[in-house]
C-alpha cells in the first residue's frame, strides 16, 4: 500500500501596513534614497546617503509621527507614506526645531544653482526650504510623500498606503491633501491621476502639484 506524500505548503507573507515607530528611521531613510531618482534608486547620485532622508523622511517621523505609515513585508520595511496635517504650521515647526542643527552640519552652498551637485542642491533646500503656497494650502492644507521599493510596487500597496493616510488626515479635520511630482516621474503622475488626484499647479520642471479632496 502506497503512503500519500505529505503536502508541502509555501508560506506567503502578505505585506501589511502599520503605524510608524521611532526605530523605522534608518529603514525609511534607506527607502527614501533608493527611490530618490524619480522613483528609481538614487544611491549613486548622493555622496551623503542620509542627506535626502533629512529633508523628505526625518522631519515627518520626528514631528508628525501620527501621519506616518509603513508597508512591511517579510524582508522588512518596503515602503511608506508620510504626511503633515497643516503644511504652513509644519514648516514653522521645522524652522524652530529641525533645520537649525542640519544647517550647522551642512553649509549653504555658494555656487549657483546650475553648478550645484545633488548634495549641494539638497543642502540649499535645507537653508532655503520652499514656503507653503497659500493658493494650494487654502483648500489642500495637508501634504504627503510616498515611496515604495520595487518589490512591493504594482500590487495595490501604494493605493492602500494613501488611503490609510487619507483616513488619518480626514479624522484630524483636514479638507484636502497635496503632493508634488517631478516631470521625469511619469509613472507616478499617471498613477495619481488614475486614482483621482487633480492637477492643481504646473511646476518648472514639467511636473505638477496634485491634490485630493478629503
Amino acid at each position: 500500500m502506497l503512503t500519500p506524500a505529505p503536502h508541502h505548503f509555501e508560506m506567503v507573507y502578505v505585506p501589511l501596513i502599520r503605524a510608524s515607530r521611532p526605530t523605522d528611521r534608518d529603514a525609511l531613510y534607506d527607502i527614501c534614497l533608493k527611490t530618490a531618482d524619480s522613483g528609481q534608486d538614487g544611491t549613486h547620485l548622493y555622496q551623503d546617503p542620509e542627506l535626502i532622508g533629512h529633508v523628505y523622511a526625518g522631519p515627518y517621523l520626528a514631528h508628525q509621527p501620527q501621519f506616518a505609515f509603513v508597508l512591511e513585508d517579510d524582508l522588512g520595511a518596503s515602503g511608506y507614506v508620510i504626511g503633515a496635517l497643516d503644511t504652513a504650521a509644519f514648516n514653522e515647526t521645522l524652522e524652530r526645531e529641525w533645520w537649525s542643527a542640519l544647517r550647522l552640519r551642512y553649509p549653504d552652498p555658494t555656487v549657483s544653482a546650475p553648478e550645484r551637485s545633488r548634495d549641494e542642491a539638497v543642502m540649499h533646500q535645507i537653508h532655503h526650504p520652499r514656503p507653503a503656497d497659500p493658493e494650494i494650502t487654502s483648500a489642500y492644507p495637508s501634504h504627503l510623500h510616498i515611496d515604495l521599493l520595487p518589490r512591493t510596487q504594482g500590487g495595490g500597496h501604494g493605493r492602500q498606503l494613501l488611503f490609510t493616510l487619507f483616513e488619518a488626515l480626514r479624522e484630524a479635520g483636514s479638507p484636502g491633501v497635496h503632493l508634488g511630482v517631478g516631470g521625469r516621474n511619469t509613472n507616478a503622475r499617471a498613477f495619481y491621476r488614475h486614482i483621482g488626484f487633480q492637477e492643481l499647479q504646473a511646476m518648472p520642471d514639467g511636473g505638477a502639484v496634485m491634490g485630493w479632496k478629503l
